[in-house]
């Protein structure tokens, strides 16, 4: 039978630099987009004005801090940069499906960052399926109630 509780504490000690990856960049913000302004050959933006090079260092530095502080550097450099490339490709996906910034896409946006996290980090950490299911079935929630706070704190404009 498995453990819930120590399932919960392995699941967030594994993915924790990944949430604070794909958090930080809302503290920060930027001005530089990603795709400088660009758009794709459908004629639409590649990533949108919310995915900036500000945004993407913050994040890939605060979450490998957070790997560092826990004793593994590399693998919390892995899991945040996983996060912050899924993002991008949410984004991606968002913008191919006409959804404006900020405006919800479920489950894409709540698990975008998650997959690029595990993909990225399981080719040198493999993850037990148990804590991967935990992790992708607890982050939608974890995701909706830290976006009304980042609402509540005008740190988003919409609180999804």
């Amino acid at each position: 039978m498995i453990d819930i509780y120590q399932l919960a504490i392995n699941s967030f000690e594994f993915i924790l630099p990944a949430y604070i990856a794909n958090a930080t960049p809302v503290i920060f913000k930027g001005k530089k987009p990603i795709d400088f302004g660009k758009n794709f050959i459908d004629g639409k933006r590649i990533f949108g004005d919310g995915k900036t090079f500000e945004g993407f260092i913050s994040g890939l530095f605060f979450g490998t801090l957070t790997g560092i502080i826990m004793g593994s550097p590399f693998r919390g450099f892995l899991l945040s940069f996983g996060a912050l490339i899924g993002d991008l490709i949410g984004a991606f996906i968002k913008r191919r499906l006409g959804i404006p910034r900020g405006k919800p896409a479920p489950l894409l946006d709540q698990l975008d960052f998650i997959f690029g996290a595990l993909l990225l980090s399981s080719i040198f950490y493999p993850i037990e399926l148990e804590i991967a299911l935990f992790i992708i079935i607890i982050t939608p929630p974890i995701h909706l109630i830290s976006n009304i706070f980042a609402y509540l704190f005008k740190l988003k404009n919409y609180p999804f």
